[in-house]
C-alpha cells in the first residue's frame, strides 16, 4: 500500500488528487492530507441549501464539492482527512467498517474510544469525530472521512447553519450531529503533526509492503489541471446541485421582501418577487433580468447594478 501525506492545502486540489489517484493508479493507497478552511458537500446536495451562505461567503470560506455521497462537512487545518483507495473483487468488500475499523485502531492506542454510528460516522463519547463518504470507481473504491482533532467547532457550527424550509428539492439532506474534537478526549496532549505520524505510524505497521510516497511532478500537474477544470469550477461546485426551489420572506424599513427562484443547474429559470420593497414595476422588471442568471451573490450584484436598483448587501443576501 501506497501511503501518501499530501501537503497542499487546496482542498480543491485535495479533491482531484483523491480522484486522480482513484482512477489513474491501480496500487492499494492511504493518503493523509489537510486543507484550508472549506465547507464540502456530498455529490448529490444542493450546496447553497446546505451552508450558511452570508457567513461563508463574509468569512472567505470556501465551498467544494467531493465525488462521493453522504452529507456536508467543514475542514480547518485543526482537521485531518484520511483517504482509502483500495481494489476489490466485489460488493462484499465494500463496506465503510472495513476502513473506519484501523481508524478506530490508531485512535484507540491514544486512549480515544471511538464506536460507530448508524450514519457512517465516529463517535466518541456520542460526539462524532469522523464523518464518511465512500464511491465506487470499476474494481476500486474511494473512502474518505474527517478527523476532527483541533478544528474551530465554532466556525463550523456556523458555516454549515442553514435556514430551515428555504430550499426545497431532491436533493440529499445532511443529518447534522453534534461534534467534538479528538484533542478533547486524549489523556495528554498532543500537536496535530504528532497525531498524523501516529495514523501513518498505526498505518505502516498493520499492512505488509506498505510504504510512503510521493505524488510525481508530472501527475501533480495533471491533478492541478482536473482541479482548474473541474473542482473549482461553478458547474460543479453549483450547477451540480438537483432542481430546487427557493423560498424566503424578509423584512426591511421599506417593506416586506418576498422571493421565490426555480433554479436548474444552478440558474435561475423563473422568480418571484412581491412585497412593498421594490415596488410592483420595479420587481416585474428585476424578475424577467434575473431570469437566466447563475443562483450567486456576484450574479444578482451585477443585475441590481446595470438596472440601478438598491444593491444592499442585506438585500442581496435575502436572495439565499
Amino acid at each position: 500500500m501506497l501511503c501518501i501525506h499530501l501537503k497542499e492545502t487546496d482542498p480543491w486540489f485535495c479533491l482531484a488528487a483523491e480522484e486522480f489517484l482513484l482512477k489513474n493508479h491501480t496500487e492499494d493507497i492511504f493518503m493523509i492530507w489537510q486543507s484550508e478552511d472549506t465547507v464540502v458537500a456530498g455529490k448529490h446536495q444542493n450546496m447553497l441549501g446546505e451552508v450558511n451562505y452570508r457567513y461563508v461567503r463574509e468569512n472567505g470560506i470556501r465551498l467544494a464539492r467531493r465525488i462521493s455521497g453522504g452529507g456536508t462537512v467543514f475542514h480547518d487545518r485543526g482537521n485531518v482527512n484520511f483517504t482509502y483507495i483500495r481494489n476489490v473483487s466485489g460488493p462484499q468488500e465494500i463496506s465503510f467498517s472495513r476502513f473506519t475499523e484501523p481508524v478506530r485502531g490508531a485512535l484507540g492506542e491514544l486512549g480515544v474510544v471511538a464506536e460507530t454510528s448508524g450514519r457512517n460516522d465516529l463517535l466518541v463519547k456520542g460526539k462524532k469525530v469522523s464523518g464518511n463518504a465512500e464511491h465506487v470507481y470499476k474494481n476500486r473504491v474511494l473512502h474518505h472521512g474527517t478527523l476532527l482533532f483541533d478544528a474551530d467547532l465554532a466556525m463550523l457550527g456556523q458555516a454549515i447553519r442553514v435556514v430551515p424550509g428555504a430550499y426545497q428539492s431532491k436533493a440529499v439532506p445532511s443529518n447534522r450531529s453534534a461534534v467534538a474534537n479528538i484533542s478533547e478526549f486524549l489523556p495528554s496532549p498532543m500537536t496535530i503533526d504528532t497525531f498524523i505520524a501516529h495514523i501513518f505510524g498505526y498505518q505502516l505497521s498493520r499492512v505488509a509492503g506498505s510504504q510512503m510516497y510521493t505524488v510525481p511532478e508530472e501527475e501533480r500537474r495533471e491533478i492541478a489541471l482536473l482541479a482548474e477544470t473541474k473542482f473549482k469550477t461553478p458547474e460543479w461546485t453549483f450547477s451540480y446541485s438537483p432542481a430546487y426551489t427557493f423560498s424566503r420572506t424578509s423584512f426591511h424599513p421599506e417593506g416586506p421582501l418576498e422571493i421565490t427562484l426555480h433554479v436548474e443547474k444552478g440558474i435561475i429559470v423563473k422568480a418571484a418577487i412581491t412585497g412593498d420593497y421594490y415596488g410592483t414595476a420595479m420587481a416585474r422588471r428585476l424578475e424577467g433580468h434575473l431570469e437566466g442568471i447563475p443562483h450567486l451573490y456576484e450574479s444578482l450584484l451585477e443585475k441590481h447594478q446595470i438596472l440601478g436598483m438598491p444593491s444592499d448587501p442585506e438585500i442581496l443576501y435575502s436572495y439565499f
